[in-house]
């Protein structure tokens, strides 16, 4: 799966595993002392209204050293995400504090923040941590057309009660309209009527709605990510490519995911196509591609607007992409294809 617009930034939370976590604990919000909670989210607030007015000085400045020295990371997340939040109203979700200062070494650190067995709990695993004071703040922006969720760790400044921004996450909460729990929904829908390819990336696309950091985990989410895996569909593209037949060619598919366009799901697909200096042969692969999954697959015009295809090619040519919806995938009168130089918040995507 294409994931996500989400940054472990390097220093702190890099991505290798590490030995089993000891001496950690979580205070959730609602066990947090009054001036507790209200220092932790005056600060998330402020962190997050940076990122609504595109502050990057200020925000590098509230960054902790070794994140601030690799920041091109956050300030990508953020020039991606300040447009959605123009007029949003910023709001804390979650709090967590998260003590690992007893850790003796970098090591993974567990922390089970919550009543273990109960349906509410929530379990943070997060690799390579040092020892130290952290917190998690998980915000929405609502109010606006695109709601989105700010994630961020927080890392208590040594000597004092203040807390330097360690980490920052974006994800949308929405697609298409829809939120998380709708998706999951009509995920169970399509795979009542056996229906997996659509089930499965309707499951995918409510996992990522409904997790706003991939370090998290929860009962509600453990059962989505079964029933997932009980329709996942086999041949899907991963360390090796899809391979599609169709229209007398073969084509190999390196990706599938939803994603956004003007509002409407789409199912996106990246593939490795041909070097092409001729757009209208360019489009004519492209719309070979989407024939030939259509018709190996012709649910997936049930359950999306369109499909959104990028063909790479070698030799560093920016990959030719084109939209289209199913109603004139088969239509030769379809408009023609635009270079595109990559993802951008235009193509939100899910998985």
């Amino acid at each position: 799966m294409h994931r996500r617009l989400v940054r472990f930034l390097a220093g702190l939370l890099p991505l290798a595993l590490g030995a089993a976590a000891y001496a950690v604990s979580c205070t959730t919000e609602s066990m947090m002392t009054a001036e507790e909670r209200g220092t932790l989210e005056q600060t998330a607030l402020a962190l997050a209204n940076n990122v609504k007015t595109g502050n990057l000085t200020t925000l590098k400045a509230q960054t902790l050293s070794t994140v601030a020295a690799k920041f091109s990371g956050i300030a990508d997340s953020v020039q991606a995400v300040q447009p959605f939040l123009q007029h949003a109203t910023l709001t804390a979700d979650a709090l967590y504090l998260l003590n690992a200062g007893d850790l003796t070494s970098t090591e993974e650190a567990q922390f089970i923040c919550g009543v273990p067995g109960s349906a509410l709990i929530v379990t943070l695993t997060i690799p390579s941590l040092p020892p130290g004071q952290y917190a998690l703040a998980i915000l929405h922006a609502t109010g606006v057309e695109h709601p989105q969720q700010l994630s961020m760790m927080l890392s208590r400044v040594p000597g004092s009660s203040g807390w330097k921004l360690a980490g920052f996450f974006t994800r949308p909460m929405t697609l298409g309209g829809h939120d998380g729990v709708w998706f999951w929904r009509q995920a169970r829908v399509y795979a009542a009527k056996k229906q997996d390819w659509n089930a499965w990336f309707y499951y995918q696309t409510a996992q990522y709605l409904l997790n706003p950091v991939d370090f998290l985990s929860s009962p509600n989410l453990e059962r989505l990510l079964r029933e997932a895996e009980d329709v996942q569909p086999g041949g899907l593209p991963g360390e090796q490519p899809m391979h599609l037949n169709g229209d007398g060619q073969s084509f190999d598919i390196t990706n599938l995911h939803t994603g956004e366009l003007a509002g409407q799901l789409d199912l996106v697909v990246d593939f490795r196509g041909t070097p092409q200096s001729d757009p209208v042969a360019a489009r004519a692969e492209v719309t070979a591609v989407m024939r030939a999954l259509l018709q190996q697959h012709p649910e997936l015009a049930s359950a999306f607007h369109g499909l959104w295809v990028y063909a790479s090619s070698p030799g560093g040519q920016p990959p030719f992409a084109l939209e289209l919806p199913m109603s004139q995938i088969r239509n030769s009168a379809s408009p023609a294809g635009l270079p595109s130089t990559g993802t951008n918040n235009s193509r939100k995507q899910a998985g």
